[in-house]
């Protein structure tokens, strides 16, 4: 598996580009590029990884995520056997598009920080339709000044809302080297497909390549967490998603994510949803 530093293709009419994905599934594999991205979910379910934070996205997300910050939107394990669709509208754009010193000006400088601010990457949850999605989703059919003048509202409209939340660590470490690029690819690749079971430490330190001892001391130093917080993390966000379809009892829930024992998944559950699953599944 190679790793990645995506490559953005660039045209010569247009300083940033608008790039609408409508496919079965999203691109699957960690990656990572120069430029900042902003991303409109508007179709499809999964977990997203962005730097060390591991989350579930849905529909009216919106996600601005920085430079060379790794990332990835993996759909849910349905996308790949059944006809579902997952549709974005992303908006990609280097730092120095309108010129080296644009954003150093008076009346852009809180872009400037908010450019900054998306190091971290950056969610805006959104439930339903409003004004910002509306904007991303006009940019699409925009062309020239208009389609600029909408790019520079976007960005505006993210550094005013109050429901801004910061994704990853600010002590995160984004792997440099290749061959850390790639170990951290084939285990989240691995635990997205092995999750549901039980996954030993020495298994997945064979994944890596590595003995169980070193694989901790690379894996915490790269994510933050350790192995067994990271797919816990997993578990639950595939948890959510099970209660909010209302398909299953919390105990069948429980096992079909990858516990073994109710009172380790309440406690786990509670941890980071800050509530039980029994109270999350009465909010839906």
């Amino acid at each position: 598996m190679k790793p990645l530093l995506f490559r953005i293709p660039k045209t010569e009419t247009e300083s940033f580009r608008v790039q609408v994905d409508d496919l079965p599934y999203f691109y699957d594999t960690l990656h990572f590029h120069p430029e900042w991205q902003i991303t409109l979910i508007l179709e499809g379910t999964g977990t997203q990884f962005v730097g060390d934070n591991v989350e579930r996205f849905q529909p009216y997300d919106i996600y601005f995520l920085g430079s060379n910050l790794p990332h990835v939107f993996r759909n849910d394990s349905e996308y790949y056997s059944e006809s579902l669709r997952a549709h974005s509208i992303s908006v990609y754009f280097r730092g120095d598009l309108l010129g080296d010193n644009f954003f150093d000006i008076p009346e852009t400088q809180h872009l400037r920080h908010l450019l900054t601010e998306a190091s971290r990457g950056i969610r805006i949850r959104n439930y339903e339709a409003n004004e910002v999605t509306n904007l991303v989703k006009s940019i699409e059919n925009k062309q020239g000044f208009e389609k600029l003048m909408i790019f520079l509202q976007i960005l505006n409209e993210i550094h005013l809302s109050a429901n801004k939340e910061f994704l990853s660590s600010v002590s995160y470490q984004s792997p440099q080297k290749e061959v850390d690029n790639q170990r951290i690819n084939a285990v989240f690749e691995f635990l997205m497909k092995n999750f549901e079971r039980e996954v030993s430490l020495e298994e997945i330190s064979e994944i890596a390549n590595m003995t169980p001892n070193a694989f901790c001391k690379f894996f915490k130093l790269r994510t933050r967490k350790t192995f067994s917080d990271f797919l816990n993390d997993i578990r639950i966000g595939h948890a959510c998603r099970m209660l909010q379809s209302n398909e299953k009892s919390v105990l069948e829930i429980c096992f079909s994510s990858g516990f073994n024992n109710v009172s380790n998944f309440n406690r786990q559950f509670k941890k980071r949803m800050k509530m039980s699953p029994r109270t999350y599944l009465k909010q839906f």
